[in-house]
């Protein structure tokens, strides 16, 4: 992957709609390169979908929480289980004092510890700390740029959140 690469990929991370004629120009190629750059994109699993940006609130999902979940045995084996929980929107295997971290959105609390119980019925699951969060000051997306140094901070691509 080179610099137009990723120039193309923060490009359409700010909007995904616009034409290959847009990006070419943008990058300095012409719409057919711009394209057969994406779909190599695609193809190498890099760019993994396309998708739109929906306020959870919207779709009454307005409740976000944040559960580490606790187990008596090995949960890596487990994706399945967790998938299986529509209000969990991401599972992530984890080190530390809990096994496993899920990020949870529903519209109530009272849906919220539903959830709850429906991880507790997960065999291996011990138990569960939940943190609802109460405000989202921003969500960032993966800069399609350069790794950062260490101990740089930067607030470029900054995705402000809306009010949950």
């Amino acid at each position: 992957m080179d610099d137009i690469d990723r120039q193309l990929i923060a490009l359409l991370q700010q909007d995904a709609t616009q034409s290959y004629a847009a990006l070419g120009k943008a990058v300095g190629l012409s719409a057919g390169a711009a394209h057969e750059r994406v779909r190599k994109l695609r193809g190498q699993g890099v760019i993994r979908a396309t998708t739109v940006d929906v306020d959870p609130a919207a779709l009454d999902r307005g409740v976000l929480a944040f559960v580490l979940v606790d187990s008596t045995a090995w949960m890596g084996d487990r994706a399945e289980d967790f998938a299986a929980v529509p209000e969990i929107q991401e599972a992530h295997v984890i080190a530390g004092s809990a096994a496993v971290l899920v990020k949870v959105r529903t519209s109530t609390t009272e849906r919220l510890q539903d959830v709850l119980r429906r991880l507790y019925a997960i065999d291996g699951v011990s138990g569960t700390q939940a943190t609802v969060v109460l405000e989202t000051f921003f969500e960032r997306p993966l800069d399609a740029g350069q790794a950062l140094p260490l101990g740089s901070a930067r607030l470029g691509g900054v995705t402000p959140a809306r009010r949950r």
